[in-house]
């Protein structure tokens, strides 16, 4: 192993906020300074804070009290810097290797989701040392079992999807909660699962209204005075409409039942992270470290079982984890008689 003290290592975060970021940096910057001496720098606003040379010099003090905290302390962007990266016009890259090398880095973690892992594999193509931790709501960050954020959001979207089970019934009303999701149903599926819902709609699984308001109404014959439809934002849809919405004026049209929706947004995103996640999003900060401390970079941090590991970003890069239509939790759920908008519903 090479000698660690002194280092000089980056943090940055890209792409979306989700609850967990700030343990993850907690977790790369306490690792780096306390156990091997290294100095750690975090940087501003994602790639732009690389491009524009926006950073400071961490210490423990200033890393102390963030676990808990929703959001990044860095502050993120969705900058691209590799996008249109044949236009002569677009300095980015070298701009962010030259910026690498005038600031003494010695590596840099990213910590983001899709996107951000792709461009970390080009910026270690570009000659830089990088490591990437996976962050997303989304759980679909391929290569990994798990990312930070996803618990914390499962937890908020079931906590909606309980409460929406009080007014539903006390109405007899069927209520729709949109979540999260463009092109993975991790979400609506996990938390369609734990809060009950009978319906739940994924952009993995094609569905059929007839089939959805069918099965409704059906449960309207039986005596079940309300239902909770779960769906996934990216599902199919006209252009410019929302899921929820669609999906609740298509079944008060086809059933004649009052149907309200709700669209929970941004509110999955934000906020205190759950446990899960905080000791997650620090295994991953403190296992980047490590890879850092033994030279080993062009890697993404990942779980796999419950054993914290890398994988070769090159393996990561422009794939997207989606639920697989075997899922042992829609097979179970089918068992359960929940609907999934299809011919096997």
């Amino acid at each position: 192993m090479a000698p660690t003290k002194d280092m000089k290592i980056g943090i940055l975060t890209a792409g979306g906020d989700c609850p967990g970021i700030n343990a993850a940096i907690r977790g790369v910057g306490k690792t780096a300074i306390t156990e091997y001496g290294m100095k750690v720098i975090g940087i501003s606003s994602g790639f732009r804070g690389l491009i524009e040379k926006e950073y400071a010099l961490f210490d423990e003090s200033q890393l102390s009290g963030i676990l808990t905290l929703g959001g990044t302390i860095l502050g993120t962007s969705r900058d691209k810097p590799f996008k249109n990266s044949t236009n002569a016009e677009n300095n980015s890259p070298k701009i962010i290797r030259n910026n690498y090398k005038e600031m003494g880095l010695d590596a840099l973690v990213v910590i983001g989701g899709n996107g951000s892992m792709k461009t970390a594999q080009k910026l270690y193509e570009e000659g830089l040392n990088v490591i990437g931790l996976p962050k997303t709501i989304d759980n679909d960050v391929w290569g990994t079992d798990v990312t930070f954020g996803f618990d914390s959001a499962v937890l908020i979207a079931t906590e909606a999807i309980d409460r929406l089970h009080t007014t539903a019934n006390s109405h007899k009303r069927t209520m729709v909660i949109e979540l999260m999701g463009h092109h993975a149903g991790w979400i609506s599926l996990f938390s369609g699962i734990a809060g009950g819902g009978d319906v739940i709609l994924i952009p993995e699984i094609p569905y059929n209204i007839d089939v959805v308001t069918g099965y409704l109404n059906k449960r309207y014959q039986n005596k079940k005075p309300y239902s909770i439809v779960v769906v996934a934002e990216g599902i199919e849809k006209p252009r410019g409409v929302r899921a929820g919405t669609y999906i609740a004026q298509a079944i008060q049209e086809k059933t004649g039942h009052e149907t309200r929706e709700t669209i929970l947004g941004y509110i999955q995103r934000g906020g205190t992270p759950s446990p899960m996640d905080r000791i997650l999003a620090t295994r991953f900060g403190a296992h980047a470290v490590e890879l850092i401390a033994e030279g080993k970079f062009g890697v993404m941090v990942n779980l796999v079982g419950d054993q914290v590991t890398s994988i070769p970003l090159r393996e990561v890069s422009n794939k997207t984890k989606l639920v697989p239509p075997g899922h042992t939790l829609i097979e179970k759920g089918r068992k359960l008689g929940i609907n999934f908008g299809d011919k096997r519903s």
